[in-house]
C-alpha cells in the first residue's frame, strides 16, 4: 500500500518509578512485586484499575497572570481523576483538556457539565476519557480555562492569559508550578510521570494549539479537534470580516461571574478588535499561532494528531491547513482524520466511534507511555471521501497538478484564455441566489461552468483565485465559490434542529454505546448518531472573501483609484473533494456574501472583471479530467 511514510521520534523506554524496569510491549501483565503497576497487552494498556475507586481531587493552581486586573495573579481551577494506586508508588501520566464550557454550553454532543460534591471535589466528568483512560492507568486533568468555571481572572478569547492556566496545569505537573487545596494546603503531583498529552474540541483544541506553541516542558502530544490556529483568520478573511463584536460577545458567553468583574477586559477586548475596519493589528498578532516566520509553531515539539471537518464553517479548514503546513515544514509527528461534517467530534461520526477510541487510546499509549504499537508506521491521514466511505493515504493534501481555470465572456470555464470582460455590482447576496441558475445572469454575480466532467475528479487543497479587475468605487466586498453542479446525495451539514438532535451533518439516536467504566454518577456511555443526507444539485467546494483595499495587506488597507485596473490573488478555504463523472465545475466571482460576510456592508461598486487575465488554480490529482473534450473547447 502507501509506502511514503515520516516516521516520528519515539519514546525507547519507560520508567514508571525508581523501582520499576521498563515495560514490554507483548502480552504479558507489567507487575512488579515492587509496586502497583500497569498491564500492557498487544501493545496496549488494558483497564486494570477501579474507575469506581479511583481518586477524585479539586486543586487551584498558581498562574503568573493577573487577568482581571484585582492585583493577585490568577488561580486555575484543576480537577483530577487517577487511579488510587498512585497513592501507593504508581506513576501516570495525564490526558488533559482545558475547557471554558464547563459550566456555561457544556462539551460534547450532549453538552455535558462538570459537577462536584459537598466538599467541592469532582463527581463527574464530561466526555469519555475518564472513564476510558483512568481504568487504563492515566490520570485525567480537566482544567477551567482563565475566567470560566471555577478559575479566577476573565476570559481574553485566545490571548495569553487564555493559556496560563493550561500552562501552569502542565508545569505543576512537572513540579515546576504551585497549587492549593480547598484548605490552602500545598498540593503536589508526586503521582505524575511529568507527561502530559492534551485533548479537545473547538476552543479546547485551540487552547491546545496555543501551548503546544509555547514549547512548554512535559507537554508530548496534542489532539487538537476543530482548533484555532488564527483568531484573525477566525473572524475575518483577507479584511472582510465575518463578525462584529466577537470577542466581548464570546468572553461574556463564557463567562458566568457577574458582568461588572471583567467589563474592562471586554472593553479591551472590542478595542483591540478594530471592527471599524477589519484590519490585521497587534491584537490578532497577539492570537495568531502562525504570524510569519511562524514563531509559534516553529516552537511545537509535540507530536500533533489533528482532526478537522471540511464543511466546518464555525472553524474552518483553513485553520487546520495552515497549522499542518509548518508542522510538515518542520517534520513534527503528525496524524490526521478529516471528516466532511460541520464542527463536530469524531467520537460522533456516524460508524467511527469504535475505531476512533481504539486509535487515540493507541496514541496516547505510545506517546506518554512509550509503546512500540505501530501507530506511527500506518497511514498518516484517514481521510472521509462520502456519507459513508473513508480511504487512508500517506499524507494531505495529496499529490496533486495546478490547473488553471478561465472565465470566458459566454460563461464557460476551461484552460483556454478567452478575451473579454464582466460585470457585477457588489450587493449582499445568499450563496443560494450566487450559486443556483449559472447560465442564467444576475447583476450581483458572474457565474461560469466547465462541460460536464468525463471522470471523477478530485481537488485536494487550497484553489488561488487570480483576477484582474476594476471599479468605480475605492473598494469593494469580493466573493469567490468553486461549485459542483450536479444532483447528489450529501451530507447536509448545513442542517441544524437542535429539537430534534441535528446538528452540523449527524441525528442523534436513541441507542448508545458505552466506552471505559462508570459510576452512578458518571457513565461512560453516550448516543450513537447517524448521518443527515440530502439530495441537492449543487455544492459549493471553496469558498474565498476579499476586501479589495485589503489586496496586499491585511494590516495595511490600500484603496483602488476608480476606473483602473489591479491585480487580485488570494487563496480559497481548502478541501478535499471528489466531482463525479457528468458533474460540471463552476466558478462564481460575487460581491458581499450574506452567509459568511453576515456583518459586512455592500458598497454598491461596479467591478468589471478582465476575463483574459483572470484564472482560478485548483489542485487536482490529474489535469485529464479538466481539459475540454477534443474540438469542443471554448
Amino acid at each position: 500500500m502507501l509506502t511514503s511514510r515520516r516516521r516520528g521520534v519515539v519514546i525507547a523506554a519507560l520508567a514508571l518509578s525508581t523501582c520499576l524496569a521498563t515495560l514490554p510491549a507483548g502480552p504479558a501483565s507489567a507487575r512488579t512485586p515492587a509496586g502497583p503497576s500497569i498491564s500492557v497487552a498487544h501493545g496496549r494498556t488494558q483497564p486494570v484499575f477501579s474507575y469506581q475507586d479511583a481518586i477524585r481531587e479539586h486543586i487551584m493552581v498558581q498562574t503568573p497572570v493577573d487577568s482581571d486586573g484585582d492585583g493577585h495573579k490568577d488561580r486555575a481551577a484543576v480537577d483530577i481523576i487517577r487511579p488510587k494506586e498512585t497513592e501507593r508508588g504508581l506513576k501516570v501520566p495525564a490526558i488533559m483538556m482545558a475547557s471554558p464550557y464547563n459550566d456555561t454550553v457544556g462539551r460534547g454532543f450532549e453538552a455535558e457539565k462538570k459537577t462536584w460534591d459537598a466538599q467541592g471535589n469532582p463527581v463527574s466528568f464530561p466526555l469519555f476519557y475518564d472513564n476510558y483512560f483512568v481504568p487504563r492507568g492515566y490520570a485525567v486533568v480537566d482544567v477551567d480555562s482563565t475566567g470560566t468555571g471555577r478559575s479566577d481572572g476573565c476570559p481574553t478569547v485566545g490571548g495569553p492569559a487564555d493559556v496560563a492556566a493550561a500552562k501552569a496545569a502542565v508545569d505543576w505537573l512537572g513540579g515546576r508550578a504551585t497549587a492549593y487545596r480547598a484548605d490552602g494546603s500545598e498540593v503536589k503531583a508526586g503521582w505524575s510521570t511529568g507527561k502530559a498529552g492534551m485533548i479537545g474540541h473547538s476552543y479546547e483544541g485551540t487552547l491546545a494549539n496555543a501551548l503546544a506553541g509555547t514549547g512548554v516542558e512535559g507537554l508530548e502530544t496534542i489532539v487538537p479537534i476543530s482548533a484555532i490556529s488564527s483568531w484573525y483568520d477566525f473572524a475575518r478573511h483577507n479584511g472582510a470580516k465575518h463578525w462584529n463584536g466577537f470577542g466581548p460577545w464570546l468572553a461574556g458567553e463564557l463567562d458566568s461571574d457577574p458582568d461588572t468583574k471583567c467589563q474592562a477586559v471586554r472593553d479591551a477586548l472590542a478595542a483591540g478588535e478594530d471592527d471599524a475596519t477589519g484590519n490585521y493589528n497587534a491584537y490578532w498578532r497577539e492570537r495568531d499561532y502562525l504570524a510569519p516566520p511562524a514563531p509559534e509553531a516553529g516552537k511545537v515539539h509535540t507530536s500533533v494528531f489533528a482532526v478537522h471537518d471540511t464543511n466546518d464553517y464555525n472553524v474552518r479548514i483553513d485553520q487546520f491547513a495552515n497549522w499542518w503546513a509548518p508542522l510538515a515544514q518542520r517534520d513534527v509527528p503528525r496524524k490526521l482524520w478529516l471528516g466532511n461534517y460541520g464542527h463536530t467530534d469524531p467520537f460522533d461520526w456516524p460508524g467511527r466511534r469504535a475505531q476512533w477510541v481504539s486509535t487515540v487510546h493507541r496514541w496516547f499509549d505510545h506517546w506518554l507511555y512509550g509503546l512500540q504499537n505501530g501507530i506511527m508506521d500506518e497511514p498518516r491521514v484517514d481521510l472521509q471521501t462520502g456519507p459513508d466511505s473513508w480511504t487512508t493515504q500517506a499524507d494531505w493534501p495529496a499529490r496533486t497538478s495546478s490547473v488553471s481555470l478561465r472565465p470566458a465572456p459566454d460563461g464557460s470555464l476551461s484552460p483556454q484564455a478567452a478575451q473579454g470582460t464582466g460585470s457585477f455590482t457588489d450587493l449582499k447576496l445568499s450563496e443560494a441566489d450566487l450559486s443556483s441558475d449559472p447560465a442564467t445572469s444576475r447583476p450581483g454575480r458572474l457565474a461560469f461552468v466547465t462541460p460536464p466532467l468525463p471522470n471523477t475528479v478530485r481537488l485536494s487543497g487550497t484553489p488561488t483565485v487570480d483576477l484582474r479587475l476594476s471599479l468605480d468605487k475605492p473598494t469593494s466586498n469580493l466573493t469567490t465559490l468553486l461549485v459542483d453542479y450536479g444532483e447528489d446525495e450529501r451530507i447536509d451539514w448545513l442542517r441544524n434542529e437542535p429539537q430534534n438532535g441535528i446538528h452540523d451533518g449527524l441525528r442523534g439516536l436513541p441507542e448508545e454505546s458505552c466506552h471505559g467504566e462508570s459510576t452512578a454518577q458518571d457513565n461512560g456511555c453516550y448516543k450513537k448518531t447517524a448521518n443527515v443526507t440530502a439530495n441537492k444539485p449543487f455544492e459549493v467546494i471553496a469558498r474565498g472573501w476579499m476586501d479589495v483595499q485589503n489586496r496586499h495587506s491585511a494590516s495595511t488597507p490600500e484603496p483602488m483609484t476608480p476606473g483602473e485596473y489591479a491585480r487580485v490573488t488570494w487563496r480559497t478555504l481548502p478541501n478535499d473533494y471528489r466531482i463525479k463523472p457528468g458533474h460540471r465545475l463552476g466558478l462564481v466571482i460575487g460581491g458581499t456574501d450574506a452567509d459568511f460576510l453576515y456583518f459586512e456592508d455592500p458598497t454598491a461598486a461596479k467591478v468589471t472583471v478582465d476575463l483574459g487575465g483572470s484564472r482560478i488554480t485548483v489542485p487536482v490529482t490529474t489535469a485529464t479530467p479538466l481539459k475540454p473534450p477534443r474540438g469542443k473547447g471554448h
